[in-house]
């Protein structure tokens, strides 16, 4: 347990300790550690796996892909769903089909998870990292329009970093949270800069920006189902698209771009092995059926954090923006102009606790791999860091109330 102190040290457990007392008033008093966020299987999902099972097929090809994909492109609105391994995965698809090259930049957030990163390195391209805001923690509108005037040239139809002489074909987004990026103001700046918008919605399967299914303003989506998402297929992910012509290259490319054929195995251009197995896709299948239930039971979780953090003066619930509505998929704190040792401090204190909390991820741009990328000035990202935690998130905890 953390030792009363005088001083800075006496302040940062004084308001360790409110914290953790506004997170027991929601929780209670645990006697075993509640996890940040966990899965439930409270459908069909025992139903769906087993009719996979008896049918033999639980590979890449079944009924239940199918079904997966048609469910969700009637759950987001967005017309295309091709089912992929996990979100990572959907996410290169997303660069592949984005038109994303060799010694291409592309403009990324540095406060987002390393996979969005990572998706742009598998196509040796190069992130050129980016900064957020403080609403959504989404990317800066106005700080990478004033970005890009300062370090872009737009000649010939692209988008060329004057420094590096590299194309900046694409802009990156991130749902961080479950919390919609300002899409029409990002949409803004890709138009006038002829940027591909892609949206890395992993953590925003049910989050929508004014009235629409986030993953369907950009070029293409990418979803996550991974163990600790709002719905879960095991691993597994998806990419969305209104172009059905990139829904077809997007199915092929995941299917290793074998040409359909009786017997042959004929390819006609590189492709993955990127498809979803049936019996991941049972699991899906039964999984969305219960999202809308998730949903509500989330927002109820988050009505009482919001209730609980209103008194305290110097942290406050991460809300969702006034444009959207989100799916608070994972709870967070702002501790505003915080300092690495108060977030700590909470984070000891929440622990100790039996409330299972995390700060956000490391900025991408301090990781080594990563280190001598392009990137804008980053401030906001950088107090971000600092000032974020999340707290236990998942819809089971609002049957506490």
């Amino acid at each position: 347990m953390l030792a009363t102190g005088s001083g800075a040290e006496g302040a940062d457990f004084a308001l360790a300790e409110r914290v953790t007392a506004a997170v027991r008033s929601v929780l209670g008093s645990p006697d075993a550690m509640i996890p940040l966020h966990e899965p439930e299987f409270r459908g069909r999902e025992w139903d769906y796996v087993k009719a996979c099972l008896d049918t033999g097929w639980v590979s890449s090809v079944g009924s239940y892909v199918d079904r997966m994909e048609q469910d969700l492109a009637a759950f987001t609105g967005i017309e295309h769903a091709i089912a992929a391994v996990n979100g990572t995965a959907a996410l290169h698809v997303c660069c592949i089909l984005a038109g994303i090259e060799a010694g291409d930049e592309v403009l990324v957030p540095s406060l987002t998870f390393i996979a969005t990163a990572n998706a742009i390195s598998y196509q040796r391209a190069t992130p050129h990292f980016v900064d957020s805001e403080r609403v959504s923690l989404g990317v800066d509108a106005a700080a990478l329009a004033a970005h890009l005037d300062r370090i872009a040239v737009r000649s010939g139809g692209l988008c060329r970093n004057r420094a590096t002489g590299a194309v900046i074909r694409a802009l990156v987004v991130t749902h961080i949270f479950g919390h919609a990026a300002d899409l029409d103001a990002l949409g803004r700046v890709c138009d006038d800069w002829g940027l591909v918008l892609i949206e890395d919605a992993a953590e925003a399967l049910g989050t929508h920006y004014r009235g629409r299914h986030v993953g369907g303003d950009g070029r293409l989506a990418a979803l996550s189902f991974n163990g600790n998402k709002l719905m879960t297929t095991g691993g597994g992910g998806a990419v969305l698209t209104r172009d059905a012509e990139l829904a077809r290259r997007a199915k092929h490319i995941t299917t290793v771009a074998r040409s359909p054929h009786r017997w042959n195995f004929v390819h006609d251009e590189i492709g993955y092995n990127y498809r979803m197995p049936n019996i991941n896709a049972a699991l899906g299948c039964a999984q969305l059926e219960r999202v809308p239930d998730m949903l509500a039971r989330k927002r109820l979780l988050a009505d009482d954090y919001r209730a609980a953090f209103a008194p305290l003066n110097s942290v406050r619930f991460l809300d969702e923006p006034d444009y959207g509505t989100s799916n608070f998929w994972l709870n967070a704190l702002v501790i505003d102009g915080a300092t690495l040792a108060q977030r700590d401090a909470m984070l000891a204190a929440l622990n100790d606790a039996n409330f299972m909390s995390r700060p956000i991820w490391t900025l991408i741009h301090r990781l080594p791999m990563y280190r001598d990328c392009p990137r804008a000035e980053l401030g906001n990202a950088e107090a971000l860091e600092r000032e974020v935690i999340n707290v236990p998130s998942s819809a089971n905890l609002a049957d506490r109330r």
